[in-house]
């Protein structure tokens, strides 16, 4: 039998529902509208960070105790947590009940729509909520107006202090001023308008490092990358990105998903004390399995099992790849457990 060996999360981000108001063009877990309405239980997930504080009080690393950062502590997300306002009240006062440090949530800022907004982070701070994450780039600004977005930043830094509000990404917040950005605008306004001011900041928004070429992004904006062809990922496996013990996800249906690998379930995460002390059974997870030996392996297993054909125009990344082979085996089959949840794969 062979075994995936989990390393023991120390941040995490809990994915309240993949549902949300905007279909970004570089959503790494596929969000939409138009995915189900469903939501995290409370009593999974009182059970679910209950077993998170547990790891976070063994292992959290002491020199960045009530540091707020990406890849520390615990961040609410989705979708967009704000549509279940009420929810995410709870959910962040479970997580003080059980010490979790570092708490945030990250948000669109649709919500933020007047002055009285104030009054919802007001509520979230004595809640227990230690910051937020608001996402300020030209993905979301096509779908919500920009002044919401600057509203929510002044509103934040006045209630939770500057250390404690982050952005994604302050070089697009500082690229969005720099266009006089107003209201909506389309990614293409954007690019024109950049590409006017500075042909070298347009392609520093661009950075690979910044986007992360992997989920919707990948079928989205390939147009923007140099694209190569399947064997160039061939000897590229993915154990570490599976086993890592730092910003791993647990999404609305206890899906244990791997750093930033959507569309792909470890185990379920009720369980998530078995998974890390058992490890994780690859016998009967053929995708993980050849995952963990390398994309060469699950290329060829989509291929004989499934029919695969490389893709004409090739890819932009290991993850570009990956998940387009998942992707057509999700069409074929809903056999593997691992591949999970199912609608992802729908909303790509």
């Amino acid at each position: 039998m062979r075994l995936l060996r989990l390393n023991e999360p120390i941040s995490a981000g809990i994915i309240l529902s993949y549902r949300c108001t905007c279909e970004c063009r570089h959503c790494m877990y596929a969000c939409s509208p138009r995915w189900s309405n469903d939501w995290f239980r409370l009593d999974d997930l009182k059970q679910i960070l209950s077993k998170l504080a547990y790891y976070f009080m063994r292992f959290y690393p002491h020199n960045v105790q009530g540091v707020l950062g990406l890849n520390y502590g615990l961040h609410f997300t989705g979708g967009e947590p704000f549509l279940n306002f009420n929810l995410l009240l709870e959910a962040i006062r479970i997580a003080k009940e059980f010490k979790i440090p570092s708490v945030f949530v990250e948000t669109n800022c649709f919500w933020c729509v007047d002055d009285d907004s104030k009054r919802l982070l007001l509520r979230l701070k004595e809640a227990g909520l230690d910051g937020i994450l608001i996402s300020i780039n030209p993905f979301t600004v096509e779908f919500v107006p920009y002044e919401n977005m600057l509203r929510a930043l002044k509103y934040s830094i006045e209630v939770f202090g500057r250390n404690n509000v982050m952005l994604y990404h302050p070089l697009y917040y500082e690229l969005l001023n720099l266009i006089n950005a107003k209201g909506r605008i389309e990614f293409e306004e954007f690019v024109r308008r950049l590409l006017s001011k500075s042909p070298a900041l347009l392609s520093r928004s661009l950075d690979p490092g910044i986007l992360l070429p992997m989920g919707r992004l990948v079928y989205r904006l390939e147009k923007l990358y140099e694209h190569y062809p399947a064997r160039q990922f061939f000897n590229e496996a993915c154990t570490y990105e599976l086993t890592r013990p730092w910003h791993i996800h647990i999404d609305c249906y206890c899906n244990y998903v791997p750093g930033y690998c959507a569309g792909i379930s470890l185990g379920d995460a009720r369980r998530l004390n078995e998974m890390v002390e058992n490890g994780i059974e690859l016998d009967d997870r053929p995708i993980l399995q050849a995952l963990c030996m390398g994309l060469g392996h699950l290329y060829r297993f989509a291929v004989e099992n499934y029919g695969y054909r490389e893709r004409r125009d090739g890819y932009i990344s290991k993850c570009h790849l990956c998940l387009d082979i998942r992707r057509h085996i999700v069409e074929r089959s809903k056999e593997f457990k691992e591949l999970q949840p199912l609608e992802f794969y729908r909303h790509l």
